[in-house]
């Protein structure tokens, strides 16, 4: 595991770390501006599935964080990757958005709904009764079952929405089959962002505010790993788990000037 000294390529969440309700955190611009002025390999991640890499450095950019869209990566691109070995070349039936569409065309898949390789559900908000069907018959098939993230729930200013997880057990009630999930807290989310910037993970970090994703997976992934408390943990939330992120600190302004 990677030691604070030895720190020289950094991955970091962006909900709870970088910005908060589309409002920068503190700190954030300024830290992310430092790497860039030096050069320092970074990603920004998400396990949003929804948006494209352009649109996501748009929305930073409207909050006041400038991230070049190569320095994104979402669980789109890393499943799109994942598929891209595994199986060059692909066919997939997809449920998801513009985001998880774009990055499997880019990985050169085919989309189909007659007899696919994989069946792959993202992040959505127009899920459909017929599409989903149309999933739960194809697995029964013999198409794999692949899903972006586990999020059961995301958010919303009227509250939580149904995500990818709930969606994808609904799938999996009807079918059987539990699918293999690309995004954190699966490590090979961090796998495939190393590889996209030539990281070593005895030379990197992973900031993140959820002890359950970003925590685990980076300490699964062998990084150094750094919790934040500008999102959902707090230090009690710290305490209900039997791992310990390699630093807590306030927020990533405490970054700033390291």
């Amino acid at each position: 595991m990677a030691r604070p000294e030895d720190i020289e390529c950094w991955l970091t969440d962006m909900d709870g770390v970088l910005v908060h309700e589309n409002s920068a955190i503190p700190g954030a611009a300024e830290l992310l501006a430092q790497w860039q002025a030096a050069g320092i390999p970074f990603l920004v991640l998400t396990n949003n599935s929804i948006f494209t890499r352009r649109d996501l450095s748009a929305r930073l950019k409207r909050s006041g964080i400038v991230v070049p869209e190569e320095h994104i990566w979402t669980s789109a691109l890393a499943t799109a990757e994942f598929l891209k070995q595994q199986h060059p070349g692909g066919s997939a039936f997809v449920i998801g958005e513009a985001g998880l569409t774009t990055a499997m065309h880019e990985a050169g898949y085919i989309m189909t709904d007659t007899k696919p390789d994989y069946v792959v559900v993202g992040e959505t908000r127009q899920y459909s009764f017929e599409a989903i069907t149309r999933a739960i018959r194809l697995i029964d098939g013999g198409a794999r079952f692949i899903t972006t993230n586990p999020d059961a729930t995301g958010p919303s200013r009227e509250g939580p929405l149904p995500a990818t997880g709930a969606f994808a057990a609904l799938i999996t009630k009807a079918t059987g089959k539990e699918p293999y999930v690309v995004g954190k807290p699966n490590p090979m989310m961090f796998r495939t962002a190393l590889n996209q910037i030539g990281a070593h993970s005895l030379k990197t970090a992973m900031i993140g505010d959820r002890m359950d994703t970003d925590i685990v997976a980076g300490i699964e992934a062998g990084l150094h790993t750094i919790l934040v408390m500008t999102g959902i943990s707090d230090p009690a939330e710290v305490e209900r788990y039997p791992f310990r992120p390699s630093e807590i600190i306030d927020s990533v302004a405490d970054l700033v000037g390291r």
